[in-house]
């Protein structure tokens, strides 16, 4: 969902942001050719469990800039969109804590 009228939060740390979702989808390939190699089961199963984790920090660290700019401005200003956000951040966890 966008919001066009909203800065994402992660605007400042999106350098970096771009380059971890780079080596992930380089480490993607990786296990892509051990499929394609028919490595070994284990092996995979750790190379993916390697990507779970990485997504897994790309996840908190945006969850982090959510909280720590949208939806503290959110608070900051008050009203309607204060609720929404927090409506909205507790969902994002929700979400994320499914995974």
């Amino acid at each position: 969902m966008e919001h066009p009228d909203h800065m994402a939060g992660y605007v400042s740390d999106k350098p970096a942001l771009m380059r971890r979702l780079a080596r992930i989808e380089g480490q993607i390939g990786g296990i892509k050719r051990m499929v394609e190699d028919e490595a070994y089961c284990v092996d995979v199963l750790t190379q993916v469990a390697a990507v779970n984790r990485a997504l897994e920090g790309v996840s908190l660290k945006l969850l982090a800039d959510h909280t720590n700019h949208c939806v503290r401005d959110a608070i900051a200003e008050g009203g309607d969109e204060a609720d929404h956000k927090v409506d909205e951040l507790l969902a994002a966890v929700e979400r994320f804590a499914r995974t």
